[in-house]
């Protein structure tokens, strides 16, 4: 597409993205990773939460939770999600819809290594989505796992990641007077071949 140039050039839509969340880190204040992950229940009303993504592979994107988790049922039940990446500083943003399948095996492992001590006991101690009967719980229930697992390196059986892939992707970024750039990106049955369309704002 002749005027697809500038931040919107290439014919890679995972290094464009790639290339977008790394500007975004230099000038994002808090959480550039943060992204609006959405999946929808048994009965197909939908859900929103915030997730930090971690990492954009060459045919996908990859975000970690509790398999106990909301979000977890829900994807589970549908293999579906989608998301949306915004950045106020850079008044773009990436929105993406696809299929979704584990990451729980030795990269999952070795990002949880990875975070910090305190961070993985919250892992191990947390029933992510369950009722809480107060913080005082959840702060013993923390201490509780640092004497059974002491560092907690061990990744649990019941966290880990899922792998979004894509068959659509949009890149959107503000222009003058409402009039955005919009481009989408379809591949349909898991594809490799992308169709490239303007948008209107």
């Amino acid at each position: 597409m002749a005027d697809r140039t500038g931040i919107f050039a290439g014919d890679d839509p995972f290094i464009i993205a790639k290339n977008w969340l790394a500007e975004a880190t230099e000038v994002e204040p808090n959480d550039p990773s943060a992204m609006a992950l959405s999946t929808v229940d048994a009965r197909g009303m939908p859900n929103v939460r915030m997730v930090l993504l971690k990492d954009i592979e060459d045919d996908a994107f990859v975000f970690y939770t509790n398999y106990g988790s909301a979000k977890a049922a829900e994807i589970e039940a549908s293999q579906t999600a989608a998301f949306v990446l915004h950045w106020k500083s850079l008044r773009r943003q990436i929105r993406v819809r696809g299929t979704v399948e584990r990451e729980d095996g030795a990269k999952a492992d070795a990002y949880f290594a990875s975070r910090s001590q305190k961070s993985r006991l919250g892992a191990w101690a947390s029933r992510q989505s369950q009722p809480l009967n107060s913080r005082g719980t959840l702060v013993a229930e923390v201490a509780r796992m640092a004497a059974q697992h002491g560092t907690a390196k061990q990744r649990p059986e019941f966290w880990g990641g899922y792998r979004i892939t894509p068959v659509e992707i949009e890149f959107w970024a503000d222009g003058a007077f409402r009039l955005h750039d919009r481009f989408r990106w379809v591949r349909e049955n898991g594809g490799e071949k992308w169709e490239i369309s303007r948008l209107n704002p």
